[in-house]
This record gives C-alpha cells, structure tokens and sequence, in this order.
C-alpha cells in the first residue's frame, strides 16, 4: 500500500517534493520522457540498479498520483505498460533544467546530443519533445 501524501506546508516547492523527493521517482519519469521505457523490466535495466520492491511501489504512486497509467500489455496478459499522462509531460522544462544544471558541474557523455540541442534552442526543443510525448500518450490510449 503506497503511503497517502499530504501538503506539508502551502509552499509550491515542498509540495512538487511531496510528489517528486526521492531519487527514484523522477528517474523513473526520466526514464520514460527520455528514453521511452514503458514497462517494469525495463526500468529496472536502468545505470542506477533501482531495487525491485522500491520501482514496484515507485509505479503505483506513479499512478495513483496521475502522473503514469497502466495498461495490460496487449501481446502478453501477464504484463503492464506504463504511460506518461499530462501531468507528466508538464515536468520536462523542470527535467531539462535539472539536466542542464547537473551537465555544467559534471561532463557526461549521456545524453551529449541532447544538451548540445538544448544549448543552442531550448525552447524549440522542448516544444518538439512535448509534442513527441503527447503523440506517445495519444498511441497509447488506443492500446489500452
């Protein structure tokens, strides 16, 4: 049972961390934006090695906090996908801004294509990753 989350405060900061505070949330979530993971098995081929029983409860908040859905898988009745909502989608300037800030103070070669586009255009890119995105959600409610 994933734990109700409550506002602590009336701060918008504290409550985008009540959602969004560990690590493994948004990495799953980056998972998804970036790399168009949609199902367990996936997630768990991340670089980070995220546990089993912390992304199962991960994706269930995911869920119940309308950030992801979950669909049985159409060729395999025994396995989900998961979806990206709006409410997902609302978080990428914030994940862009996390990864720009992250490639400053530390060179990387993930995602160096990426950032090189997002240096020269950022708000073309990310108007062209959103859109990348919806179409994604709008592909997945025809088959869920």
């Amino acid at each position: 049972m994933v734990k109700e989350i409550s506002a602590r405060s009336e701060c918008p900061i504290s409550y985008t961390l009540d959602f969004l505070g560990d690590k493994w949330t948004l990495l799953i979530l980056r998972d998804m934006i970036f790399e168009g993971k949609s199902s367990y098995s996936e997630f768990l081929q991340a670089d980070e090695k995220i546990a089993t029983n912390i992304l199962a409860d991960r994706l269930v908040s995911l869920v119940e906090s309308g950030f992801v859905t979950k669909a049985v898988m159409p060729d395999n009745k025994s396995k989900f996908v998961y979806s990206l909502t709006e409410k997902a989608i609302g978080l990428l300037p914030m994940l862009i801004e996390m990864m720009l800030w992250g490639s400053k103070y530390r060179d990387t070669e993930k995602n160096k294509e990426l950032l090189k586009v997002l240096k020269s255009d950022k708000e073309k890119t990310i108007k062209g990753l959103v859109k990348i995105l919806k179409k994604r959600i709008n592909q997945s409610e025809k088959i869920g």
